[in-house]
């Protein structure tokens, strides 16, 4: 079977563990998905990261965070896919969910949070949404 979009695998993946109250969760490891692990990280919504090589796979390990035993993260979305990319200007650029969550943006400046692609004044192709 060929993964046709890995980072709403990473997201469901996560959104899974979380539901059964994992610790951590596996992923296979590629360069875009560890810098929105790193985002995610930054912003709180996980414990920590770790890159493991097994034999030939490298895998992305991702620990998971909850407080009060409720998941830190509550839902994501997939919001640019392979079908259809969607681009904003700046100006364009809201919070999800009433600035509970983060937009986490690619931009020509690399990845970053909607919050941070706004106040630098740098449109993209929105990836995805966390709360």
């Amino acid at each position: 079977m060929v993964m046709t979009d890995p980072i709403a695998d990473m997201l469901i993946r996560i959104k899974n563990a979380q539901a059964v109250k994992h610790k951590t969760v596996d992923i296979p490891y590629s360069k875009f998905k560890y810098q929105i692990a790193n985002i995610l990280l930054k912003e709180g919504f996980i414990e920590k990261i770790e890159r493991k090589f097994r034999k030939e796979k490298k895998i992305l390990r991702i620990f998971l965070k909850y407080k009060d035993n409720e998941p830190m993260i509550q839902g994501t979305k997939r919001i640019s896919k392979p079908s259809r990319r969607v681009y904003l200007p700046y100006k364009k650029i809201k919070p999800p969910k009433g600035g509970y969550g983060i937009a986490i943006i690619s931009t020509s400046q690399g990845l970053m949070t909607a919050k941070e692609a706004r106040k630098r004044k740098l449109g993209g192709e929105v990836i995805c949404e966390v709360w």
